[in-house]
């Protein structure tokens, strides 16, 4: 028997460490690795899924080419790749570089990713894509008003005397961190949840606030007018590190009676929430990424981001407002401050991009030339995209389409080639995480069943096939010697840390603070916190204050709004297909109140018409008291062929920095098709 120490490379939170146990060349077990200090329990549901994922029978093991009445069948790699390699020449022959697009998503994470640009360049470029779906319109605010994005150590949370968990569901979303709450709790500390829904998180809470959906920069403000009226800040704190207050202290306009009317939050309960704020300190607020997919999703962070400021909750132990730590990203892109947007002049090949939020509007209004034919890797976009229903429209209006993956997904199944997919235990790769502290080694454990590839190999033979300048190409050869061979050039120089030291296990990023911002150091123009930013308006085209921007689009024809939250056995649409996460999680259903279930003569277990101005969808709806009046919840990721695609009503709409996507500002209407 041999043993591993490896990591969760998934689009996640927690970034596990855990332990791998192989037998006769297969894994046999998935156990904690106790040394992490963030993981130490190991892994969740999905992580622990790794050992059907792995082996599962649906896995996709050879390329496959679709045939007449949409079937697929196995062909060679030679017939895959060379009828891929003669297309996308003939492509660019014809139409130019940018005929092809390259889309990449967040399914996996690593080092590893970057081979795919050396190929898009060596190819001449390629249609590609900017902005992000999950959360950069929060990490665009913490940038801008604190000049990078860190937070406390997870384990600094113990510390804590006040925690608000505002918008997250971390007792499904980030288990680990539930473990360091309730450690809080035990030691004294009150726990509270802003959310419209009352999840699992709540349950362990002391306190629940629900605003409507959209409207927290509103409570926010109002608070904040609340601490400032009452004497409740650390004038000393935001004389020394703040610029901007006096003129955030004016622009408050928005008193307790309109923050209530405007959330439904009673006018004692949002007193009580401020005098806590005030008074019982240290206090850590933990923002999720659902709050920040609205059109007013940056602003709505700044604004919560404010207390914090305000009260001088920064820099110390048990402080701050956890929304990402990207200290253990010594190595990604992400570290970088963020535009979202490529700079041609870097980047000057890839000089044509569309809008992730906007993916189907944008793939289909291209022009000289139009977009031809599209490369997907580590995404979902058909399932997965706002206004999917155009996503799928342009997909089918190109002349080819390749996909890379291990099951058959939706934006697979659209494929004219798939190519499979590696699997976490199939190659080396080096991690970094937006919770955890570590930099992590994913080493390759097993071989890949069947004809699997990994992507960097595709596109080393691609690029041969093709006749690209492969003496030029950092696109290492075949074999995981020679991947770990370029992950160790990739990293040296970077820092003191070596493939070697990797190799042992989790190392503590270098140069992590701790206690965030403990300097007092601050990566804005002025060197200060900066609740008014010059930079938000010059960018982004916002207040220089945080405000409460409105969200209203027609409520009056569309009352529900429609919310797409994660869910514990799902990390958007991965996982969800498998045995274990069905047989021990909830079947998929459309969650909605006792109320709103009344007003429509609906019984649980009803199927029901999901629609708006966009489409529409049908569901089985699920009556729970945890949906408050006037909110539709329909989990993130459910396949359409389990009654999901909860995307073919969103619009392609981005929010108002970062050019994240406003899947939240969906509203809906529902009725009845056939009781159960």
């Amino acid at each position: 028997m041999e043993e591993y120490i490896t990591v969760c490379p998934r689009n996640c939170y927690s970034t596990c460490s855990f332990r791998v146990r192989v037998e006769n060349a297969r894994i046999a077990s998935i156990l904690p690795y106790e040394k992490s200090m963030a993981t130490p329990n190991g892994p969740c549901i999905k992580g622990l899924s790794y050992l059907e994922r792995t082996y599962s029978p649906d896995r996709i093991l050879y390329p496959l080419k679709k045939i007449k009445d949409n079937k697929f069948i196995s062909i060679t790699w030679d017939e895959a790749l060379g009828t891929i390699a003669s297309k996308f020449l003939e492509l660019k022959e014809k139409h130019g570089a940018t005929s092809v697009m390259w889309y990449k998503g967040s399914g996996m994470s690593g080092l590893t990713n970057e081979i795919g640009a050396e190929f898009w360049k060596a190819f001449g470029g390629a249609t590609t894509t900017y902005g992000n779906l999950c959360w950069p319109a929060g990490l665009e605010a913490v940038r801008l008003t604190l000049g990078s994005v860190k937070c406390n150590v997870p384990w600094d949370l113990v510390n804590a005397r006040t925690i608000i968990i505002w918008g997250k569901n971390p007792a499904e979303t980030n288990i680990q961190e539930i473990d360091f709450i309730a450690r809080a709790k035990e030691e004294g500390s009150k726990v509270i949840v802003i959310d419209p829904l009352r999840t699992p998180t709540a349950d362990k809470a002391d306190m629940l606030f629900s605003p409507v959906p959209g409207t927290d920069a509103a409570l926010a403000l109002a608070i904040a007018g609340i601490l400032i009226e009452k004497g409740s800040i650390d004038n000393e704190f935001i004389s020394k590190h703040v610029i901007g207050y006096d003129e955030f202290r004016k622009s408050l306009n928005i008193s307790i009676t309109d923050a209530s009317q405007i959330t439904g939050i009673p006018e004692p309960d949002i007193r009580e929430l401020a005098d806590i704020i005030a008074n019982c300190q240290p206090l850590t607020i933990i923002p999720g990424y659902g709050l920040q997919r609205h059109r007013n999703g940056g602003q709505t962070i700044r604004s919560i981001l404010s207390l914090i400021i305000l009260t001088g909750n920064i820099g110390k132990h048990g402080t701050g407002f956890n929304y990402a730590n990207l200290q253990s990203y010594i190595y990604d892109s992400v570290k970088e401050p963020l535009s979202y947007y490529p700079d041609p002049s870097e980047n000057s090949v890839f000089r044509r991009t569309v809008s992730l939020a906007k993916l189907g509007n944008d793939m289909l209004a291209a022009s000289d030339p139009e977009i031809k034919a599209v490369w997907v890797e580590r995404g979902n976009p058909i399932l997965q995209s706002p206004d999917s229903s155009n996503v799928k429209k342009a997909f089918a209006r190109l002349d080819f389409r390749v996909v890379v993956e291990q099951f058959m997904t939706d934006t697979a199944s659209e494929a004219d080639i798939i190519l499979p997919a590696k699997d976490i235990f199939e190659q080396s790769d080096i991690v970094g995480s937006y919770w955890s502290p570590y930099v992590q080694f994913k080493p390759k454990i097993i071989d890949s069943p069947g004809e699997v590839k990994p992507e960097s190999e595709i596109y080393y033979l691609l690029s041969e096939i093709m006749g690209l300048n492969i003496s030029n190409l950092k696109i290492p050869e075949p074999g995981n010697d020679n991947i770990e061979g370029w992950l160790e050039r990739r990293i040296n120089g970077q820092s003191e840390l070596t493939l070697s030291e990797l190799k042992k296990g989790p190392v503590l990023a270098p140069g992590l603070q701790e206690i965030a911002y403990n300097d007092y150091k601050f990566e804005t123009p002025s060197g200060k916190i900066e609740l008014l930013s010059e930079k938000a308006a010059e960018l982004w085209g916002v207040n220089k204050l945080p405000d409460y921007v409105p969200v209203e689009k027609m409520r009056h024809e569309y009352p529900l709004a429609f919310l797409t939250p994660n869910a514990a056995g799902r990390i958007h649409s991965q996982f969800g297909n498998l045995k274990i996460i069905k047989e021990s999680t909830p079947a998929p259903a459309t969650l909605i109140s006792p109320e709103d279930a009344d007003s429509r003569n609906l019984s649980d277990g009803d199927t029901i018409r999901i629609f708006n101005q966009n489409g529409e969808m049908l569901s089985v709806v699920r009556i729970s008291a945890r949906i408050p009046a006037g909110c539709v919840v329909l989990h993130n990721g459910i396949w359409l062929n389990e009654s999901g695609g909860g995307n073919l009503l969103t619009s392609g709409e981005e929010t108002d920095m970062g050019y994240g996507a406003a899947f939240h500002d969906t509203h809906v209407e529902i009725t009845a098709i056939n009781h159960g």
